[in-house]
């Protein structure tokens, strides 16, 4: 399943330090231009994922729902996330190239 090689590029990601989660650091990344990709757990709120879907086609970045919250916190070594921006190029293109 694609999941777990996804899965395992954003553990890669976040242990280069080239990852931010969570609503708010997620949101700040996107708009100051720094998150390449959004990540949104598919069992988050119809609140968080209208925010960051209206969020993303506004600052044109990429967004993609998979998974659920505790396997996106367990891939970044955390409790559970509901979303996350990668903020690396080559991480955002392999990433986008497995989904």
């Amino acid at each position: 399943m694609k999941n777990n090689k996804v899965l395992s590029l954003i553990g890669l990601a976040t242990k280069a330090g080239k990852t931010v989660s969570g609503e708010f650091s997620t949101e700040k990344s996107v708009k100051t231009g720094k998150g390449l990709l959004v990540i949104v757990a598919e069992d988050a709120s119809e609140n968080t994922k209208k925010k960051f879907r209206n969020m993303c086609s506004f600052y044109e970045v990429p967004i993609y729902f998979l998974s659920d919250k505790e396997s996106l916190g367990r891939a970044m070594g955390k409790e559970y996330r509901a979303c996350l921006a990668v903020q690396d190029e080559n991480f955002a293109k392999a990433i986008i190239k497995e989904v």
